[in-house]
């Protein structure tokens, strides 16, 4: 089953990349995933965080580099309102399906964890992909509000650092694709220098926030295997569109 559903997702980004989608007259630049290159994303290192964990961690870890501020190394994450799914779970249902078609891609992927059952804190997520060398990280979360008619997706990066600007056009054009692939309303791209995980990062990083688990519209897509299957080929379009790929 495995299998079929990557060359399923395969197939699926090969028409995303025939048909080239337009946003307000901007054209996507990529072709098709045939012919010279059929491993467009061979020699990259992709780094996946599904966020948070089966049980949250309150331990405090210090923010960034040189701070004296703390924050508990893992939240406990959001749920379903609809669905009554955890956060933790979701994400990693999500990120364990890019792994895969990045891999059937031809890039490198390290994902942070691939079972509930970890301690693993934000920091130390961080600095796994720095030593590993990742040429970008995505970090998958999903966003909750007491706000039920919220919904959306958005993008987190760092407002200050080496690395603004390649931060900036990772987010900018993960946001394009991806709400260009499943119809999600664009809430914006976040500079914040709040996030432990973001902080600690010498790689491009993103905090991508797929949509509301606490809008019940919303969180019923999220939990659609179509609408899966839709965030991860953006999210596959997003990293080559960051990475000026040529894919023919």
């Amino acid at each position: 089953m495995k299998r079929v559903f990557i060359a399923f997702l395969s197939f699926m980004l090969l028409l995303s990349n025939f048909s080239c989608f337009s946003e307000r007259g901007s054209v996507v630049i990529f072709s098709n995933l045939v012919g010279k290159n059929a491993f467009p994303l061979k020699g990259y290192k992709i780094g996946i965080d599904p966020g948070h964990q089966e049980k949250g961690n309150s331990e405090l870890e210090v923010v960034m580099p040189g701070s004296n501020e703390r924050k508990a190394k893992v939240a406990s994450g959001t749920r379903g309102i609809s669905t009554g799914i955890p956060e933790y779970k979701t994400v990693l249902e999500i990120s364990l399906k890019l792994r895969d078609l990045l891999t059937e891609l031809g890039a490198e992927v390290l994902m942070t964890r691939e079972t509930h059952d970890v301690d693993i804190s934000n920091m130390e997520r961080a600095l796994m992909m720095n030593e590993w060398g990742a040429d970008l990280v995505l970090r998958m979360h999903l966003n909750g509000s007491t706000d039920s008619s919220v919904h959306g997706m958005g993008m987190y990066i760092r407002a200050s650092g080496d690395l603004v600007d390649k931060n900036t056009a990772l987010a900018e054009a993960l946001l394009k694709h991806m709400s260009q692939a499943t119809g999600a309303k664009k809430a914006g791209v976040f500079k914040r220098d709040t996030y432990t995980g973001l902080n600690w990062s010498e790689v491009p990083s993103v905090l991508v926030e797929m949509g509301y688990m606490t809008n019940p519209e919303e969180d019923e897509k999220l939990h659609s295997a179509e609408y899966q299957e839709k965030l991860v080929i953006g999210a596959v379009n997003g990293i080559l569109e960051y990475l000026n790929v040529k894919t023919n």
